[in-house]
């Protein structure tokens, strides 16, 4: 049963958090599960070099669409505590202008890529034999992206409605079309990278299809044409809690960048396959975490609108002791599986080698990092931009970018792989520091409201 606006400021957080974060976790574990079978599919029926050329392009179509998923869940956070505050007609000032403002910012970095795909490219690194399947999977995918941005858009603002069993089916339905047309496309008609690229543009429109649906039929938020029209507070307010996560993925594409090169040049296009399917298991196995993650942002929101403040320090904890005990699980599960996992992916015996031990390091500290993920979207369902911003790319932008550049200069390949655990301690003792002092200062109830 669907979580109504009312409901969040209302109902037991234990059993709000499961509504909110298991139909999330679901529609996470379809995404990552349909891109962890596309790249099976691929590497499969393609080969290794084609996991290199997707490696490459998605962090170029992530960065764009994720224009949506930032006015998504900036504009969530203003949704949630207007509903919270019980401003109804702010809540559709925001909805209407995150819509325009994601389509009008999508198309333009769309453009962008379509004129400048090769030298977009080749800054990616579609280095050697990887340019060519780059190229073919690059330009089919490029087209749909507006689509996938309204989508990653739409998805965070029925979250933010306490809609998360919707926005669970707005990520499985893409997710069941693009695995059959890979099969179809792929195996069957044996168009190769076209026809994946083909399949996942598909699996794209569906989805909008179906969060175009969800609003028209659906949702509480009904739209006036009134509501379409810019609203600069509205439009400020929706940037700066954006901007924090368009910078997060605008830095993971930096990374991206900076690890395709130095993969590259310390260990050739293998290399690039490997990081290939360790992203894709990152993205796989952390799913409850996410999951988590996302079902606490609307209910610390709207209580935070709300001045319930006792209820988002409840939320925080028992979030953060749920995504512990998950993640310290998957690790266990990644240490003793890491073989036969890396197996599925591909043949070839030089990645399916070298692979298990890379997997390994990069997981290595994941039963810490609910701390990082929880204590950043805490200030951002709290409006507040800066530190949201800091701690958002403190793992990514501050460590392990720097120790990416330096580590293999001493320690080869190997410094690339330890350098994602180093990075995850160290982001998360800077996010707990932030956290406890929040805790322990500004989140504590008094007769008068907060202190």
């Amino acid at each position: 049963m669907a979580v109504t606006a009312d409901e969040l400021g209302t109902q037991d957080i234990k059993k709000l958090l499961i509504k909110q974060a298991v139909p999330s976790s679901i529609g996470i574990l379809f995404m990552s599960v349909n891109i962890l079978i596309d790249t099976i599919f691929v590497g499969q029926w393609i080969g290794s070099l084609a996991i290199a050329a997707v490696t490459v392009v998605l962090p170029i179509t992530f960065l764009i669409s994720s224009l949506g998923m930032a006015i998504g869940v900036g504009g969530g956070s203003v949704l949630s505590r207007a509903l919270g505050a019980n401003h109804k007609e702010k809540a559709l000032h925001t909805f209407g202008n995150q819509i325009m403002m994601t389509f009008l910012l999508a198309s333009v970095f769309v453009l962008f890529g379509l004129f400048f795909s090769d030298e977009m490219l080749m800054l990616f690194g579609a280095k050697g034999a990887i340019m060519e399947p780059a190229k073919e999977f690059f330009i089919p995918i490029i087209i749909s992206v507006p689509f996938l941005a309204l989508c990653m858009m739409g998805n965070n603002v029925i979250r933010a409605e306490g809609k998360a069993k919707f926005a669970m089916v707005a990520m499985i339905i893409p997710a069941f079309i693009n695995i059959l047309l890979d099969i179809i496309f792929i195996k069957y008609l044996n168009l190769g990278m076209f026809g994946a690229a083909l399949a996942t543009a598909i699996s794209y429109f569906t989805c909008f299809l179906f969060v175009f649906w969800f609003f028209y039929f659906k949702s509480e938020l009904q739209l006036k044409a009134r509501h379409f029209k810019f609203n600069i507070p509205i439009v400020k307010e929706i940037s700066e809690l954006s901007f924090v996560t368009f910078s997060r993925q605008g830095v993971v594409s930096i990374l991206a960048i900076i690890l395709n090169h130095t993969l590259y040049t310390y260990g050739g296009e293998h290399s690039v396959a490997i990081y290939g399917i360790i992203s894709r298991m990152l993205m796989f196995a952390l799913f409850p975490i996410l999951g988590i993650t996302q079902g606490f942002l609307p209910i610390a929101g709207f209580n935070y609108g709300a001045g319930n403040y006792e209820r988002v320090k409840e939320s925080v904890q028992l979030s953060i002791k749920y995504a512990a005990i998950l993640a310290s699980l998957i690790f266990v599960v990644i240490l003793i599986f890491a073989k036969p996992i890396v197996a599925v992916f591909t043949t070839d015996l030089k990645v399916i080698t070298e692979t298990p031990e890379a997997l390994r390091w990069v997981f290595a500290a994941s039963p810490i990092i609910a701390v990082q993920l929880i204590g950043a979207a805490y200030f951002q369902a709290a409006g507040k931009a800066k530190k949201a911003l800091l701690l958002t790319l403190s793992k990514q932008g501050f460590f392990l970018i720097p120790l990416v550049l330096i580590l293999p200069n001493f320690l080869g390949i190997f410094g690339v792989w330890i350098a994602f655990p180093i990075a995850d301690i160290l982001s998360t003792l800077l996010t707990g520091y932030f956290l406890k002092k929040e805790m322990n200062t500004k989140l504590i109830q008094t007769n008068d409201g907060i202190l």
